[in-house]
């Protein structure tokens, strides 16, 4: 930083000490010859005090506008990076040359070369590019398709040991049987209409109706109704009305009030699950938590009316039980640490305090529950990416000191370390990175490098007051890094948020918690959620009696246990 600017901002600071209001100050007015003058008298050294006076309302103006507009391309940039720029990794912020980066793709390249020569093969320098697809590219094969139902289609006029009709010698033997798939559609809700024969005697006039078959059921909406309503709704954000409109579509009828009749009638069904989430949630060993903004309409009301607590927001919670990911939602006018209180209300005494990692903020603090808290690195990491362009050189050096910390979880997680050699390894490998950035913060700040009221110093000065809580993984056994996790699942909430916009009321924001929240443990542990919803209401009274026997990882063994797989 210039000797100018530094001074510059040493005024600026001293001009917000002052009492004076700032409508109070008085403005000044020069003309150009009032400049010529001044620049006169600075060349012939005979300033007067009126000059000085001058002189520093310039300084202090200069530097006030530069700060705004600093904060004004931050801003800019921050809103064209929300809806152009899909990563924050660190090669496309810094956008280094490979010979510059910590762990280059050149530097891999080297060493992979090396492991050749020591083989005793010849490496080509020029060999072409591997052009083998990534995983997740290209077709999917018959055996991706596990939902469609399988049909064995035998030849019919040939079978194993008949005559080749070709040669007429040899006989014929399996192979593998060749699979092709053929995909139909459906409406998401359909049906069939049963027309019921009836016969009226001519002489009592009694009438007779054909029965219903058995497969028809006993209700109208089925089962499987209720568990496509709930995914489309609540897993995928279809709003109501839409839906509405899209079965018109296909001439069956089926009114968002109705819709709403059905989920209401499925979440009494299977309530007590989400409450054994919730409780097993409660002795997780490591707990995440965030929250994000949403609308309840009857929340707005009672704004109105003069509550005092005016916010309503979602919160998001992913507990890890027995390396098992059980996520869960609250939506209302309580703050996420709220909210991760009521859950830790259900945790056994005898269990000692978990990790809990969250970003900065208080509100996400359990009050009158000790947790081992941890904060995201990825947050304070992410404030050096929004100021990057206006501080480069200081940002790089975050942004490559950060990048090695990952790079060696990244490690961790190739070789599979347990937990201790984990915590071992970053100790030995990362703890040296982190002691050197933390010596570079405290410069910056301590020798007044860096203005403690630039978008750096706040950065700066983020990170370090949150120092120990940052450096978590240096001191608990599976302390992660970042809160991560916690963005991704909250994602399920603003998805319903963007295509609904609202909860009509805090009781539908219950429902519509308990859905995502059964939803989104389905997908963590990879079960079929439509699957698990239909079983979870056609075994309604079981469920009642034991619900911590019917949740996504166990209820199949429950099913085959009572015959009913």
């Amino acid at each position: 930083m210039s000797k100018s600017r530094q001074k510059g901002q040493e005024l600026l600071r001293g001009q917000k000490k002052e009492k004076e209001k700032k409508s109070d100050r008085p403005m000044i007015e020069i003309t150009d010859k009032d400049g010529d003058e001044i620049l006169e008298r600075i060349e012939s050294k005979t300033l007067t005090e009126q000059d000085y006076e001058i002189l520093k309302w310039l300084l202090t103006t200069f530097f006030k506008l530069h700060w705004l507009l600093e904060k004004k391309n931050i801003s800019i940039k921050r809103l064209k990076r929300l809806f152009f720029i899909k990563t924050e990794k660190t090669k496309a912020v810094v956008g280094v040359k490979e010979s510059e980066c910590c762990e280059s793709e050149k530097g891999k390249e080297e060493k992979a070369v090396d492991k050749d020569n020591a083989s005793g093969e010849e490496s080509d320098s020029f060999a072409p590019p591997d052009n083998k697809k990534k995983k997740g590219h290209g077709k999917n094969g018959a055996s991706a398709y596990k939902g469609l139902e399988q049909k064995k289609i035998s030849h019919g006029d040939l079978r194993v040991g008949s005559l080749c009709p070709g040669c007429g010698k040899g006989k014929l033997y399996e192979l593998t049987p060749c699979r092709e798939v053929r995909l139909i559609s459906h409406p998401p809700v359909t049906g069939t209409v049963y027309e019921l024969e009836r016969l009226r005697c001519a002489s009592c006039s009694k009438v007779y109706s054909a029965p219903l078959p058995a497969q028809a059921g006993e209700e109208k909406y089925s089962e499987e109704t209720g568990s496509m309503l709930a995914l489309l709704k609540y897993g995928n954000g279809f709003a109501f009305n839409r839906l509405e409109n899209f079965q018109n579509n296909f001439a069956i009828p089926l009114p968002a009030s109705t819709i709403w009749d059905i989920i209401e009638r499925t979440a009494n069904r299977i309530y007590p699950v989400h409450l054994a989430l919730m409780r097993l949630a409660g002795q997780g060993k490591i707990i995440y938590n965030d929250d994000t903004g949403v609308k309840i309409l009857s929340h707005i009301k009672a704004k109105k009316e003069g509550r005092t607590r005016k916010g309503t927001f979602t919160s998001g919670i992913v507990s890890i039980v027995g390396g098992r990911e059980i996520v869960l939602y609250f939506s209302g006018t309580k703050h996420a640490g709220e909210n991760l209180a009521e859950v830790l209300k259900k945790r056994a005494k005898n269990l000692g305090p978990p990790i809990q990692m969250c970003d900065g903020l208080s509100r996400n603090l359990a009050k009158g529950f000790f947790t081992h808290l941890v904060n995201c690195l990825a947050h304070g990491r992410r404030k050096f990416v929004e100021i990057y362009d206006s501080f480069e050189p200081q940002c790089r050096f975050v942004l490559e000191s950060l990048r090695q910390v990952y790079h060696n979880e990244v490690l961790v997680k190739e070789k599979n370390l347990p937990p201790a050699q984990r915590l071992a390894f970053h100790q030995e490998k990362s703890k040296p990175v982190m002691d050197k950035l933390k010596d570079w913060m405290d410069k910056q700040m301590e020798e007044n490098i860096v203005e403690p009221n630039s978008s750096l110093g706040e950065a700066i000065n983020y990170m370090r007051k949150r120092w120990n809580e940052l450096t978590g993984f240096l001191h608990f056994v599976n302390a992660p890094l970042d809160n991560n996790i916690t963005e991704r699942a909250l994602k399920k909430a603003i998805l319903n948020r963007k295509n609904a916009y609202f909860f009509k009321n805090e009781f539908g924001a219950q429902i519509g918690d308990m859905f995502i929240s059964i939803i989104q443990t389905c997908i963590q542990a990879k079960v079929n959620a439509f699957e698990y919803l239909t079983v979870l209401q056609k075994n309604t009274q079981r469920i009642f009696q034991e619900p911590e026997n019917w949740l996504p990882w166990n209820y199949k063994e429950n099913l085959s246990v009572s015959g009913l797989a």
